[in-house]
């Protein structure tokens, strides 16, 4: 079945939730070190900066929406009727 994760950034505050309770570790919170291009398993600023989602791992359970505390994450599916709206320009 298709689906999409939205991850609103703007609002992730970096808590971890997700990655924690994602049965499959697809999800990895990190920021980049803007001198060696490498990960940093840390929140910068007290903000995350990336939420990186390993798509092939995913299997669109939506345990990681659960668990988020702040709303940050949403599951979009044909069963969404906002699903068509999302995908417009997707193709």
């Amino acid at each position: 079945m298709a689906f999409a994760l939205h991850i609103n950034m703007e609002r992730c505050t970096g808590c971890n939730a997700c990655v924690v309770a994602c049965p499959v570790n697809a999800l990895e919170l990190s920021v980049t070190d803007p001198v060696t291009d490498e990960k940093i398993y840390k929140v910068k600023n007290g903000r995350a900066v990336v939420l990186d989602v390993n798509h092939e791992l995913c299997a669109g359970c939506g345990v990681c929406v659960l668990a988020c505390p702040f709303d940050v994450i949403r599951l979009a599916g044909p069963w969404d009727s906002n699903y068509k709206s999302l995908a417009v320009g997707l193709e």
